[in-house]
């Protein structure tokens, strides 16, 4: 059973739509790959329409279609290794590899060397560029791999189309058959994946160049990169007025989820949005090795603090998506400051602090969302005001704010972490209780007592 089979029985807001909710989350993953918002919205818009020239079955078209707005979903599972490899910004690093031929020894070399990060001594960077250079297919095999297979996982755990998930998996596979991960070439590349391929290269070079660049680039590529049948098919639209107009709305994302295929829309009940939550905390905490299932932590709690607290039904369920989601801003943070194991410094102390504005802005594009975004983004916000990233404080936090402070705070505390010595829950707590009245709601830290009593919850743990 697949999640559009799950969600048909189901009660919720059969008014908005699945499509509608992925279309908006996608740009999460759009920042996380270093691209520009709507980046996923509009690789779909490009997908469906060579789709339309195309002879698809329904199940296919449906498919395609969640596979374009999600290809990303194993994107941040790499961002840490990216980040080590090349001592940069993964952002940025991610982002100059979608206009690099890296199958060119030429074009990687210089690929390299602009993104080398600048820090370090002249040793630490030669040591660098001499490691990818004698491992960089190796290393480029593995990074796609892990990020493709991760996505494929997210998508079955999401009970989309097996074709989505094999799509996902198959996504950087090239015609010629020196893509990845499987080294796959001609049509043992499945045929959603070698859509998807093109229609985000296609929309990368569209970004940075127009209309024009996308298509030479795909002329170019075709029988390399790309099918050639399906490069054909992507030139008959250079003066597609559809496609032209939909790839210069200022609202790619809302354009994507209207070509939803008919028939196979599915309403966003809450049951999906449970999984859709959930799947994106992943998703958040993939990012770097020391986050490990944080969110589904913080969720944990929260949802254990709200019963304590007498919060019932739906308040209690909107506190729980908002738990697992109060992080997704992270996913716009270099992992150059996320995985850094000393102190931050002023800037990257104002960089992290961004992470709960980000988290606003992408929640805030979820119509189902938008009602808890500011609670979600809120979590680092303290009684005496001098939380961010709004500065609020007093009577202007609200009871859910003042739970996830504290079930943030305390799984951050409590989780074994390879940068700390290891700390007891009442270790925990005593650097808690330190902050009762002052950052803390001494309601919400009684109640938090009282929940580790009655649960025995133990937070998810690193590997030392």
């Amino acid at each position: 059973m697949n999640a559009f089979d799950a969600g048909m029985n189901k009660t919720g807001d059969d008014s908005i739509r699945y499509s509608e909710v992925v279309s908006s989350l996608s740009y999460a993953l759009d920042i996380t790959e270093g691209q520009p918002a709507g980046h996923a919205a509009r690789s779909c818009l490009i997908g469906m329409r060579i789709a339309g020239e195309l002879s698809l079955s329904h199940d296919e078209t449906c498919a395609l279609f969640y596979g374009l707005l999600l290809k990303d979903l194993g994107c941040s599972s790499n961002a840490s290794k990216v980040c080590a490899l090349f001592g940069a910004d993964d952002r940025q690093v991610k982002c100059d590899l979608k206009t690099t031929n890296w199958t060119s020894m030429m074009d990687s070399v210089g690929y390299v060397a602009r993104n080398i990060g600048m820090g370090g001594s002249l040793w630490n960077k030669v040591s660098r560029v001499a490691t990818l250079a004698a491992k960089g297919q190796a290393v480029a095999r593995e990074m796609v791999e892990t990020r493709c297979e991760r996505g494929a996982k997210i998508a079955r755990q999401l009970l989309l189309p097996e074709l989505t998930a094999q799509a996902i998996h198959s996504l950087d596979e090239h015609w010629d058959g020196l893509g990845h991960p499987d080294g796959l070439s001609g049509e043992s590349i499945p045929l959603l994946a070698r859509i998807m391929g093109l229609a985000q290269t296609a929309e990368v070079f569209w970004q940075t160049g127009g209309a024009e660049a996308a298509f030479e680039v795909v002329r170019r590529r075709a029988g390399s990169w790309f099918d050639p049948e399906l490069a054909e098919a992507f030139s008959r639209l250079r003066d597609h007025e559809g496609l032209l107009s939909d790839m210069a709305s200022p609202d790619p994302a809302a354009r994507a989820a209207a070509l939803e295929p008919e028939g196979f829309a599915l309403p966003a009940t809450d049951e999906v949005l449970d999984r859709l939550a959930l799947a994106f905390s992943d998703v958040v905490d993939a990012k770097s090795p020391w986050t490990y299932e944080h969110s589904r932590g913080v969720a944990e709690v929260s949802e254990g603090l709200g019963r304590v607290l007498d919060l019932q039904g739906r308040r209690l369920r909107k506190l729980r998506w908002a738990a697992l989601l109060h992080d997704i801003g992270k996913l716009g943070v270099s992992n150059l400051i996320l995985d850094k194991p000393g102190k931050l410094d002023a800037d990257e102390i104002a960089q992290m602090r961004r992470h709960t504005s980000y988290t606003h802005a992408i929640l805030s594009r979820v119509r189902v969302f938008n009602d808890f975004a500011e609670m979600s983004a809120s979590h680092h916000e303290r009684l005496d005001g001098g939380g961010y990233h709004r500065g609020i404080g007093g009577d202007d936090l609200s009871l859910e704010v003042r739970i996830l402070a504290v079930a943030d705070m305390y799984e951050a505390l409590a989780a074994r972490r390879p940068y700390r010595p290891e700390r007891t829950s009442d270790q925990a707590l005593t650097i808690i209780e330190r902050e009762v009245g002052r950052g803390l709601c001494p309601v919400v830290v009684s109640a938090l007592k009282t929940f580790l009593a009655e649960s025995k919850f133990v937070p998810y743990q690193v590997a030392a």
